[in-house]
Parts: C-alpha cells; structure tokens; sequence
C-alpha cells in the first residue's frame, strides 16, 4: 500500500452519511460549512489512519469510485452510477482503453469512464454545447482525472470523433441514431457501441439504425435498482426504489460486410 503524497485526493471518513472528500495539502485548509482542517501530519503516513476533528475520529481513506460520483456537481441529467457501471462493462472498458463519448452532460460518466480506463488509458469526450464541456471538465478535474480526458467540442454526426482506432464508443445523445456513422468510422474492428436512451422509441429507433449501419449482436437492457433493509428479524425491501433511469443498448462493429 502506498503511502500519502501531498497533493492527493482523500476521503474523511466519519460514517456513512458523513464524509468528506478533500486534498491531502500542508497547513489548514477549510471545508465549506464545516469548519477548518489540518492533515500535514497524515502526509507519509499509510491510508486508514485516525483523525481527530471537531470532537469526533475519521479515517483518512482512498476514495473509490462512488465516492468521487457522490462528490460531483450536476447540471445536464446525469447517467446514475449504477448504469454507468453497467456501461462500462457492456463495452468493454478496462485499463488501456481508448474511449470516446458524445455528450458530456455533467461528465458523471466522464468521471466513470476515466476511472475505469486507468493512467494508461484515454478518454475523448464530446459535446456541441461548451457550456456543458466546461462543466463536465470542471468536474474531472475535481476528483483528478483530468490527464486521462480530452474534451472536444464538436456535433460528432458532422464533424465525427477526435481519434481512431477506438475500443468503445459511447453515445448519450437524444437522437444516438445520428452518430453511427461516425462510430463505425473511429471504431477498432470489433469495439464496441454503447448507447443510453431513455425512451422505448429512441431504444427502437437506434436498434434498427444499427442493424442497417451493419454494427452486429444488438442486445438492450434496463437495471432496476431496490434497496434491502436489513434488521434482526426484520429483513424486507425497501419501498422506494430507483426504477427506470434509461434503457442501456451495446452492440459490435465487426468492420465492411465481409
């Protein structure tokens, strides 16, 4: 386990509902409504160690993944943390990849994406709208992650995306059907094109698009997400659940009809 670097993004951990995410710096620092707060002391010290503040005992922890998404502002409608988990996956993104995505929003899947891909990986973000880029860009370079996403400002369906060679293609458009073509240009044989829609028509209408573009094994899928409260003898769901988010929609592209 590494120890801490001054400069570091770190995570106060009091409980469940209160923590704070923060860089690790030298000398006071303060924390918006809560007051001020100095860790030169953790600098070189190993994760997991206790901090006393404002009467109560933290543990100076490695933000995860959710951690960094509960930290995030938003502004556009974001992609939930459990459908840009199922995202990543249903394309194929892991460490190394080269990934591209058209509409940054408020860059929560941004932030998903660059996560998953690693220092040796690359994200190339799109959008037409700079006020959204701006936003999106504030928010990685918030949790760090700034060096692994490029931001461009482009209609992907005019102008197409920023590189080539791409193992995954994610598209988060209200029309997705629309940047196929790009997709298909930038795409490795056999990457992968994700799409997130929230309506059954957009869902049937990019399905079909892909079919006729020739991308191949077209599948579609939604995540229901319940909670489980837990209790001695007093197990049971919960009733408030994140039901329907958006539809989530994957396929390849194999390359020119053979």
């Amino acid at each position: 386990m590494d120890r801490w670097k001054e400069g570091e993004l770190a995570l106060l951990w009091g409980s469940a509902r209160d923590q704070v995410l923060l860089v690790l710096q030298r000398g006071s620092q303060s924390v918006e409504g809560r007051g001020v707060l100095d860790l030169s002391g953790q600098i070189g010290e190993l994760p997991g160690t206790t901090v006393d503040w404002a009467g109560r005992k933290y543990r100076l922890l490695r933000p995860a993944l959710g951690d960094l998404l509960g930290s995030l502002q938003r502004r556009a409608q974001v992609v939930t943390a459990k459908d840009a988990a199922r995202l990543i996956q249903l394309a194929g993104v892991g460490p190394g990849s080269r990934v591209a995505e058209a509409g940054s929003g408020s860059g929560w899947l941004t932030v998903a994406l660059a996560f998953a891909v690693g220092p040796s990986g690359h994200v190339y973000s799109h959008d037409r709208r700079p006020e959204f880029l701006e936003f999106a860009k504030a928010n990685v370079r918030r949790v760090q992650l700034g060096e692994r996403v490029e931001f461009v400002e482009a209609d992907v369906a005019e102008r197409g995306f920023a590189a080539r060679d791409l193992d995954a293609v994610i598209l988060d458009l209200p029309e997705p059907w629309t940047g196929l073509s790009a997709a298909s240009e930038s795409l490795a044989p056999g990457g992968r094109l994700a799409a997130y829609t929230p309506t059954y028509n957009q869902l049937e209408h990019t399905v079909r698009s892909l079919r006729e573009a020739g991308f191949e094994g077209a599948q579609a899928e939604e995540l229901l997400l319940r909670p489980i409260e837990v209790g001695e003898g007093g197990t049971r769901p919960s009733f408030e659940m994140l039901g329907h988010t958006g539809f989530l929609l994957v396929a390849r592209w194999m390359g020119p009809p053979w």
